[in-house]
Order: structure tokens, then C-alpha cells, then sequence
């Protein structure tokens, strides 16, 4: 990925669904977005916005679900096609393109992790990512803890307790506020016992962005391997999995890469791809899987011993798009203006005295803002139902994240609809 910021032209095809590429008009209750313009004609030092044309559901919305499922891109629609050919035309014999194309992603991938060539495949979820990643270790009495945080998604925490099974010991590290992990916590769980620590980049509770690179160095002197999960901050942070100093990452697709579902990644440090021999494995993981050998695996010398099964190529086609265009914007562009983007929500959430769940310090807050108040998963309902996308989540609040097709002016039409949902006919502020 680049890191300059530099930001490349949109397609011919996204330019000419509209004439100026700015327009956005949701079609919401209660008269929302009367007498504005959410549009970026009034932001012409944004040259991300250049790229709302890409994005047609924005003509009728205020998107700001970008970490749970990012907007679609106009191209996703001619690469989907491209798949759909390619099987009605070539039919078995579409394997010839269909296979390269899992290089081709994870070759994306790599450029979005900063990662090395060759080290980065394509799977369908992170908890499969996370299950084959499991199955490659033994835990013994003298090595067997996994660590982690109570910030961290709770479906890969069920991966890491079905190990307990095979003899491991999960050793999950609290949050006092349900926003931030004390480092010193995480350092301190990590010790010559632990095995593995599959730990979150950034909590999709709070947005808050943990020090990878002390817990990486923690690990790494006690002989742990961190699997990071970067599925919050890959396309609105920049990563570089080798500084870190990571054993393994793992995301996908559905979030701020706007690719939809089914498009996960397993990056394995290059020393490390030949040490391991997951027990989930299949066919691909094999080094020549259409000499169909049995009964037992003999693992590719590649990244892809860490292959299952078949995989799934649709999604790839997919997620294609997405991956592009933010390769193309370049992280540290995207960074810049969601800080400044997700400032401004803070500034409108203390306006209104509604509870932070998310930092306040830029170094430690990510895409999103979480918020909440009395009655707010009602809020979130009708605020969806009016096209203004946000998401809910127990004890935690409403999530919202602009991204970089975001204008500061659909912040606060945002606010201004929450307000009249919130504060609806008959209702007072309290």
C-alpha cells in the first residue's frame, strides 16, 4: 500500500453515475437533511471525496457502517460478472483462473499488511482462520496458555476455549471500563507458559487501538506467537505486520474494505510457514493436491499448507473492488481524515452529554465512535430504517464509522436525525 497519501482518480464507470459525484440525499423520516448538503462540494480540499461516485448507495444514504459492513462499490458488480463468465463459459476449466485468483487477493492483501510476497492466503472467516491457527499447536503442562482480552470478538474466543479440550488454559485479560486494556495487564499475562496470543488490533466494542508492538515484543521473549485479528483497523489504519512483529494476522473483507462477506486472510511470518502442521487442513493444503495421495497429508512448502478445503472463489471476485480502491487511496490518507472525521463525532457526542465508549487520545482510537444513552438500540432501529446506517451493540452502544467516502457535513446531519428520533414529538432531553 502506499503511504504517502497519494490519492489516484476514480473509475470512468463510477464518475458517470453521476454528474458531480457529491450528491446525497437519504430517504429518511422526519424531513432529515432538509436545507443541507451532504454532499462535498463545500469540501474541495478532500480529494477523497472524488471517490464517493464509486459508492451509488450513498446518493440515498448517510453510511456510517463502515466497520461492520462497508459500502459497495460500483465495480464489485463487473467483477461478479467476470466470475459468473468465466464458469459459464470455460465450466471445469475456469479452475485455471479461479485458482490464480486466490494469489491475486492475497497479493492485495499483502500490499494493504505491508507484508512480504507469498505470505498472505485467502480463507472464508476469521474463526476458520483462527481454527486451523489453533490446530497447529500442542499444549503441554509447561506450555500450554493462551492469552487474550475481554475486548477481543467473541467468536474467536469460542475457538480459543474449544481448545481448552485439548489441554489448553485460556487466560482472558479484563476490561475495568468495557473502552481500554491496560498494556501492562497484557504484558503481565504473557509469560513462559503461553503458547499463542490472539489478540485484537483494535476492540470492535470501543475502537480502541492496543500496542501491538509491546505485546508482540513481550511475546516474542517468552517464545508466545501473537495472531493478530485486523479486521478493525485494516483499510482506515496503516499496518505494517513485519514492524509489529507479529506471528500471524488474520481479517477480511467485510469492514472497511468494502468487499462483502467471505473474503477472510491468514498472513504467517515467512520463517514460520514451514514450522507448522495444522490438523485442519484439506485437499489445497496438500503439495499436489490433484495427485489426490492419501491417507495422510503431505503439506505444500507455500503458504497454502494452511489450506482446508476447496475455496471459496466467488467472494474473492467479490472483494476485489474494495481492496483496490483503498490500495489505491493509501492507509495514511484514510487515517488522516478519520481522525479528523471521528473527532468531530466525539465533539457532537459531548455536545449532547451521551456517554464515550471510545478514547479520546487519536493514538488510541480507531475508525469508529461508540456511544450510548438511554433507549439508544430504539435510536439505532429507526435510525436504519431511515437509511442513516449505524449498528448496536449490548453494553457498548451505537457504533458509527465515516470513512473516507464520508463528508463532515453527513456527520452532522447524522446528529441532527438522531435528535429527531431521539427527541421525537412528546419527547423531552433529559
Amino acid at each position: 500500500m502506499s503511504e504517502n497519501g497519494a490519492v489516484s482518480e476514480p473509475s470512468e464507470r463510477g464518475r458517470a453515475m453521476s454528474d458531480n459525484g457529491t450528491q446525497n440525499k437519504p430517504a429518511s423520516g422526519a424531513g432529515a437533511g432538509a436545507g443541507a448538503d451532504p454532499g462535498g462540494e463545500d469540501q474541495p480540499d478532500d480529494p477523497l471525496l472524488r471517490w464517493r461516485s464509486e459508492f451509488p448507495a450513498l446518493e440515498d444514504s448517510v453510511y456510517f457502517i463502515s466497520h461492520s459492513l462497508g459500502c459497495l462499490p460500483i465495480k464489485t458488480a463487473e467483477y461478479m460478472e467476470e466470475f459468473l463468465e468465466l464458469w459459464h463459459r470455460k465450466s471445469i476449466t475456469a479452475w485455471d483462473d479461479w485458482l490464480p485468483e486466490v494469489d491475486r487477493a492475497a497479493g492485495r492483501i499483502e500490499k494493504l499488511l505491508s507484508a512480504p510476497a507469498r505470505t498472505v492466503t485467502m480463507f472464508t472467516n476469521v474463526s476458520l482462520v483462527n481454527s486451523i491457527l489453533a490446530s497447529c499447536f500442542e499444549y503441554t503442562p509447561a506450555r500450554n496458555k493462551i492469552v487474550y482480552t475481554g475486548l477481543d470478538f467473541p467468536s474467536v474466543s469460542y475457538v480459543w476455549k474449544g481448545e481448552e479440550r485439548r489441554g489448553a488454559e485460556v487466560h482472558v485479560v479484563p476490561s475495568p471500563d468495557g473502552v481500554e486494556i491496560a498494556t501492562q495487564a497484557v504484558l503481565d499475562a504473557i509469560d513462559e507458559r503461553t503458547v499463542a496470543v490472539p489478540i485484537s488490533h483494535v476492540s470492535y466494542r470501543s475502537s480502541f487501538v492496543l500496542d501491538i508492538p509491546a505485546i508482540a515484543a513481550r511475546a516474542a521473549a517468552v517464545g508466545a506467537h501473537v495472531i493478530l485479528d485486523c479486521y478493525q483497523s485494516a483499510g482506515v489504519m496503516p499496518i505494517d505486520v513485519v514492524d509489529l512483529g507479529v506471528s500471524f494476522a488474520c481479517g477480511g473483507s467485510v469492514k472497511y474494505l468494502c468487499g462483502g462477506p467471505g473474503a477472510a486472510y491468514l498472513y504467517v511470518r515467512r520463517d514460520l510457514i514451514g514450522l507448522f502442521e495444522p490438523r485442519v487442513t484439506g485437499w489445497f493444503g496438500n503439495e499436489a493436491p490433484f495427485a489426490f495421495t492419501m491417507p495422510g497429508q503431505t503439506y505444500a512448502d507455500s503458504i497454502w499448507r494452511y489450506m482446508g478445503g476447496t475455496p471459496a472463489i466467488a467472494p474473492l471476485y467479490q472483494a476485489r473492488a474494495g481492496a483496490e480502491i483503498v490500495g489505491q487511496i493509501g492507509a495514511r490518507a484514510i487515517r488522516e481524515k478519520s481522525l479528523r472525521s471521528t473527532r468531530r463525532v466525539i465533539e457532537l457526542v459531548d455536545e449532547r452529554k451521551f456517554a464515550l465508549h471510545t478514547p479520546r487520545v487519536p493514538e488510541r482510537r480507531a475508525g469508529s465512535v461508540v456511544f450510548d444513552f438511554v433507549g439508544s438500540a430504539d435510536v439505532a432501529r429507526e435510525l436504519n430504517r431511515r437509511r442513516f446506517f449505524c449498528d448496536h451493540r449490548p453494553g457498548a452502544g451505537i457504533r458509527i464509522a465515516p470513512h473516507f467516502y464520508n463528508t463532515e457535513d453527513e456527520i452532522d446531519l447524522f446528529f441532527e436525525e438522531l435528535d429527531r428520533v431521539r427527541l421525537g414529538p412528546g419527547k423531552k432531553d433529559h
